[in-house]
């Protein structure tokens, strides 16, 4: 039965400054690379292999997933990249520092912008925003690939992941509040023929 493995970047620099980053294009810290590492060696150990890759047009995601191909000797996979897999738009957020915006607007309202479904900060994406891009490009792209039996590998962000596996786990708008995808850590969903889950496994 095809398998989809989905991974979160590592930490980029942003997060390691921890400021909001959304489109801007920042590359892994030395922590991201050694949790990309860690990722690949955990898919390799559970003996996962794949016949496509996708990815956002962003850097950090990129990154990741050179690492995850080069440790599992997988460099010659077909690796298709889009902006629809890109990480939500922080608007008037992005380069802004986490615990300043708290400060400023207070931690619940900086809350409810970084984890509730509908909720836009200023200028930028909701989770609801990114849903109706990622999971359109997910049942057009990826769905066939699983139904035609290949094993898929996903490098994303936080949200553009979030988005997927509300779908996939059938969860509610506030359900997903509570979701937070780590940064390198393998999400596995097997399929059978008619694309229904058959397991979920988390590699951490």
């Amino acid at each position: 039965m095809p398998y989809l493995a989905l991974v979160r970047h590592g930490q980029s620099i942003w997060n390691l400054q921890n400021r909001f980053t959304g489109w801007i294009d920042v590359p892994l810290s030395q922590n991201g690379e050694n949790e990309a590492h860690k990722a690949a060696k955990a898919i390799k150990e559970a003996g996962f292999r794949f016949d496509t890759a996708y990815t956002s047009t962003l850097i950090r995601a990129h990154q990741t997933l050179d690492i995850l191909l080069a440790d599992l000797n997988q460099t010659n996979l077909p690796v298709l990249k889009d902006a629809a897999l890109n990480e939500r738009h922080y608007g008037e957020l992005q380069g802004m520092n986490k615990d300043e915006m708290r400060k400023k607007f207070g931690p619940e309202q900086v809350q409810l912008w970084r984890r509730s479904y509908d909720t836009r900060p200023p200028g930028g994406e909701c989770l609801a925003d990114t849903a109706a891009r990622a999971w359109p490009f997910y049942q057009r792209a990826i769905v066939p690939d699983l139904a035609a039996g290949k094993n898929i590998l996903v490098s994303a962000h936080g949200n553009s992941l979030r988005a997927i596996v509300m779908h996939l786990d059938g969860l509610s708008k506030e359900q997903v509040m509570a979701l937070e995808i780590p940064t390198g850590v393998p999400y596995i969903y097997e399929f059978d023929k008619s694309m229904r889950i058959l397991a979920k496994e988390i590699l951490d």
